[in-house]
């Protein structure tokens, strides 16, 4: 059953800025569904639109069951959010924002106190619930949220980026929080993310979105087994030699993209094409420079549909980096 239906929705700033463009999409009861692209790939406004924070410009959708439309009302009290940025009160202990939370949801604070003590319970903040939030650590802070995301028992529950600026070790020990609220819960979880590892490690399904338009959506396996074997990377000694048509005629090779002294060839078994491509290489009279064998990853997938490796386009630094950094900022207090 279908808890989110989108069809065509868009969203256009300034009258040309097409921040999302006709998007349509469902998200099945119960799974963690991702979306996964760059900052600017259109995944927060897509996010904001389902919770009714901005009005589409174009398109509709459901959640639970009521239009982002006409049912607004309806669809703030079934969801729970998660926002990217951090948005608990400093001065007010981490117990206090979650009241205030189930305050303006209209909660009874009989319920509302014993459900917080219960949820800070689940993220592991029982001990640190009657201190001022200024003295948590970044990955307390985010569980925090992820508690006050639960305030109200949501049937969905949206992340905008869960573990934005935390380091390693702290964003793994999230991703279990994550997986233990599906469980607890059972609830439907929507979340964005540019980190390929949590995609992967955490999602039923993925879709892939870049500049505002969804390019794909299946499940982490589905997608890596689309790619269709494995990835084989190599730079030639003469850039301008172009022995993309040769490679294509190598038993093994699916594929062959060419960009400067690099070639990127997806072929059935690396081990077996590889010291073919580097004998071909040689009669011809170049050098191979650079070589690496890789089994399809969430990254190979990414660059396979747009062209761009993911990871290339968060190291280029696109996107809001003034909230980025000021995100990174507090978290890693």
């Amino acid at each position: 059953m279908d808890i989110i239906s989108v069809k065509r929705l868009s969203k256009v700033f300034n009258g040309k800025l097409r921040a999302v463009d006709g998007v349509s999409f469902s998200v099945k009861e119960g799974e963690i569904f991702g979306f996964l692209g760059p900052n600017g790939a259109g995944k927060t406004t897509t996010i904001k639109m389902l919770t009714t924070l901005i009005t589409p410009t174009s398109g509709d959708a459901t959640v639970s069951g009521h239009s982002i439309d006409r049912e607004a009302n309806k669809v703030r009290a079934s969801v729970g959010v998660v926002p990217q940025e951090f948005t608990a009160d400093e001065d007010l202990t981490g117990f206090d924002n979650a009241l205030l939370m189930a305050d303006l949801y209209g909660i009874p604070r009989k319920v509302s106190k014993q459900r917080i003590v219960e949820l800070m319970r689940l993220v592991d903040l029982e001990a640190a619930m009657k201190r001022k939030v200024g003295t948590y650590s970044g990955g307390m802070r985010r569980r925090l949220e992820l508690a006050i995301g639960l305030v109200n028992h949501p049937k969905v529950l949206f992340m905008d980026e869960p573990t934005l600026g935390l380091d390693v070790q702290t964003r793994t020990a999230v991703w279990d929080y994550i997986r233990k609220m599906k469980n607890d819960y059972k609830m439907t979880l929507f979340m964005t993310t540019h980190y390929l590892e949590e995609a992967d490690s955490l999602c039923d399904r993925i879709a892939i979105i870049d500049h505002g338009k969804i390019i794909r959506i299946d499940s982490p396996e589905r997608l890596k087994a689309s790619i269709g074997g494995d990835i084989v990377q190599l730079e030639v000694s003469n850039e301008k030699a172009d022995l993309s048509g040769i490679f294509r005629k190598v038993p093994g090779v699916k594929g062959v993209r060419k960009k400067g002294k690099e070639y990127r060839l997806k072929v059935k078994s690396a081990e077996t094409v590889a010291p073919r491509l580097m004998t071909l290489v040689g009669t011809k009279g170049y050098t191979v420079t650079k070589l690496s064998m890789t089994k399809p990853t969430l990254d190979e997938v990414y660059l396979e549909y747009t062209g761009r490796s993911l990871r290339e386009e968060e190291s280029s630094g696109s996107g809001d980096l003034m909230l980025q950094r000021r995100t990174m900022r507090i978290s890693r207090n």
